[in-house]
């Protein structure tokens, strides 16, 4: 099991960063992700390959907030 840690930028609301946890989560190859709306900070536990996941979890948060770009910690 890997675990992927990511800096949200520009999250604005915290019901939007539960939004994301949970559709991420929904993710078939997801085996737990959380976002944290204070610290700003996306943490993915799964057995898939992170740059394939990576594509597909920037989708769903472009979807929520347009505006938020996350970055590799």
């Amino acid at each position: 099991m890997n675990k992927y840690r990511y800096k949200i930028n520009n999250l604005d609301c915290a019901n939007c960063a539960a939004k994301m946890e949970k559709a991420i989560n929904d993710l078939e190859e997801v085996k737990n992700a959380t976002v944290n709306f204070i610290t700003a900070k996306l943490t993915i536990e799964t057995d898939e390959n992170q740059d394939e996941l990576l594509f597909k979890v920037e989708k769903i948060i472009k979807k929520i907030e347009p505006d938020v770009k996350i970055r590799k910690v």
